[in-house]
């Protein structure tokens, strides 16, 4: 029973590829930051659509007043004290503005969907990054293991020299060498254990999970196009920084148009109502206790030179506009050569693994025929030594060509713009919908809450 429990219990703290993603795509703070980011960016179709609505303003102002005439040098005089208090609303509604308020809610539109992009394009590299610690992690793993099976075989072969040595068999020199060979891979050793260390932080800081007992379930290769000429394809159709330059140079079309409005006339209705209130405190005073008043009118306004500025800022955003076309053409060409590259790697890996494989396995022959040949004389001790670094090389070869070719399968996924939740296929219990936010604050006329209560 107490086996059972235990095999149960490791099994139930194992942490897989799959609930490292989902944990980083849930709790990474550098996620939730641009996240955050974006829903500060959806305010800007409130605020482009506000430019349509009515503004009203109450005023209120009170003025104590006091005055004297002298009539004539006898000393004649009157004076008087007035103490006024006014009381005013007035409500001015926008009827057109040289189209710039649709222009500019086009302009906010456009850039709330190249921030997605953009999200969509971070929580790509949060997930990335986390596959390679995930990876990093299992690597090292592996590579201390052999290390520490060499330590313990180069210690075996201290012992028999040194046995060896004693009953005259063999020399000091077979010792020394022996010995030598073990304070190497126990320094290799030491350097492998860190590493495991340092990818154990990388884990935690992507996922806020302690690396435990990673297992690797998932098969990423299965996601992958057939060929490179279709990772291209993909790529260029579905890379979220291909697709926010788009939307860029949307962004910067409605600028143009928006700020090209200024050249055009603005008409906006008023009305206005006013009560002034006197608190007389002079019986001379000539002003009515009240006066009020209400006004209805239209404000017809004609630009007709506006300093050059408004020119300039129409110049200013056309070669912006004409900047963000380039920049289209110019992230086309970094996903494409990423694409390339990374495709290149992946293959390499594949073939890494097979002569890996072969070398494993021929070093391992080649390490018994070795030993079996020292113990009849026809070989030394620097014979074995040898044949043993051959073999953790080729083993240590062997582990980082799989670890490389799963790195760079991931790599190749979110080249094309499919490393993400749903092509993952990932248990989440709430995916973030970014259109959720804007559509809650994109209509508000009034209220400082967001939308979560804060």
């Amino acid at each position: 029973m107490a086996a059972a429990v235990t095999v149960v219990s490791g099994a139930a703290s194992a942490q897989t590829m799959t609930e490292s993603l989902a944990a980083a795509y849930s709790t990474n703070p550098q996620l939730n930051v641009a996240r955050a980011q974006l829903r500060a960016i959806d305010e800007n179709i409130a605020i482009a659509r506000s430019g349509n609505r009515p503004l009203v303003q109450a005023t209120v102002e009170q003025a104590y007043t006091t005055s004297r005439a002298y009539l004539n040098d006898l000393g004649s005089n009157t004076g008087s004290v007035n103490n006024q208090v006014a009381f005013g609303v007035q409500l001015t509604q926008p009827l057109f503005q040289g189209f710039q308020v649709r222009n500019n809610i086009r302009q906010a539109e456009a850039a709330v969907r190249a921030q997605r992009s953009q999200l969509e394009s971070i929580e790509q590299s949060i997930l990335l990054a986390t596959a390679n610690a995930f990876i990093d992690v299992l690597r090292y793993r592996e590579i201390v293991s052999l290390r520490r099976n060499d330590v313990e075989f180069l210690g075996e072969q201290v012992r028999a020299a040194q046995d060896r040595f004693e009953v005259g068999e063999g020399t000091r020199t077979d010792v020394s060498q022996a010995e030598a060979a073990r304070a190497e891979s126990q320094t290799l050793l030491a350097q492998a254990e860190a590493n495991l260390e340092a990818a154990r932080a990388a884990y935690q800081r992507q996922t806020n999970l302690v690396a435990r007992d990673l297992r690797d379930n998932y098969n990423v290769e299965r996601l992958l196009p057939q060929t490179l000429a279709s990772s291209v394809q993909i790529g260029l159709q579905t890379h979220p920084d291909i697709i926010s330059a788009l939307h860029d140079v949307d962004t910067n079309i409605f600028n143009v148009a928006s700020l090209e409005g200024q050249f055009l006339p603005t008409l906006s209705a008023t009305a206005s109502a006013n009560s002034t209130l006197n608190a007389f405190t002079s019986e001379n005073s000539s002003n009515p206790r009240r006066r009020d008043s209400a006004s209805v009118g239209l404000n017809l306004t004609i630009p007709i030179y506006q300093r050059g500025q408004a020119s300039a800022q129409v110049r200013q955003a056309k070669e912006s506009l004409g900047a963000s076309r380039l920049q289209v053409d110019l992230t086309r060409n970094i996903v494409r050569q990423s694409i390339a590259s990374d495709w290149a790697t992946f293959q390499a890996a594949l073939r890494s693994i097979f002569n890996a494989q072969t070398g494993v396995f021929s070093a391992q022959l080649a390490l018994q025929g070795v030993i079996e040949e020292q113990r009849v004389g026809q070989r030394t001790t620097l014979d074995v030594l040898d044949a043993q670094r051959t073999l953790i090389s080729n083993q240590i070869t062997l582990v980082t060509a799989q670890r490389t070719k799963d790195a760079a399968a991931f790599q190749v996924l979110a080249d094309i713009g499919r490393l993400n939740v749903r092509n993952l296929g990932l248990n989440i219990d709430q995916l973030y919908d970014p259109k959720e936010h804007a559509d809650a604050v994109r209509g508000k006329w009034y209220g400082t809450k967001t939308p979560d209560g804060r």
